[in-house]
């Protein structure tokens, strides 16, 4: 259970590919205990070794469309080959209730919609690489892109970087030891934050 009996925040990290946000969210959930990860709901089948509930909730085209029309999603996207992604009302407004901090790790235009609902409740900070150079070398250097997929993700990088100076803070991850230690003191700051209602 949560130290505190007040209600959670939300704590948003955005990055493009390949600038390590998924690394940093993971040290901080296995450092702070009250930080929850924000489970997406999505279209998308489960691989094979994916929980409903634990991974994501895996929703039917058809009912996800539902969810959609009875504005239960905080934000949305459809991604590439039409799979959606979302995150559920109902799912962050429990953990927030019991006072857990919710860690949401999601693309650029659902976390300013995100911030927009939850104002100084959430804290949005962007995690960008130090150049475009390292960020072509670290994508390539994962092996999981073809040419094609390499360029939409790069496209879609830029994109994203154009939004940085929307969020709370910006943190370049040119040393992931420097990156997480700037990080946690913002984190950290932000959960010591006494909450006035």
């Amino acid at each position: 259970m949560p130290a505190s009996t007040k209600r959670g925040k939300i704590i948003i990290l955005v990055a493009p590919s390949g600038a390590g946000k998924t690394t940093l969210a993971q040290r901080l959930m296995s450092e702070f205990p009250d930080i929850r990860f924000s489970v997406s709901a999505t279209t998308r089948p489960p691989r094979p070794h994916e929980v409903h509930g634990k991974d994501y909730f895996f929703l039917t085209p058809e009912k996800f469309q539902q969810a959609i029309d009875r504005n239960e999603f905080l934000e949305w996207e459809e991604f590439y080959g039409g799979k959606r992604y979302g995150s559920l009302i109902s799912e962050v407004e429990k953990e927030l209730e019991k006072g857990y901090f919710v860690l949401f790790d999601i693309e650029v235009k659902g976390a300013l919609n995100v911030k927009s609902q939850y104002g100084d409740e959430a804290l949005a900070i962007f995690i960008r690489p130090p150049s475009d150079a390292v960020l072509v070398e670290r994508l390539t250097n994962r092996g999981t892109e073809n040419a094609e997929s390499l360029q939409l993700r790069l496209e879609r990088a830029r994109m994203e970087l154009g939004y940085a100076d929307r969020f709370d803070h910006v943190i370049i991850n040119d040393d992931l030891e420097r990156c997480y230690n700037e990080l946690r003191e913002l984190v950290t700051t932000f959960m010591n934050q006494t909450t006035t209602y």
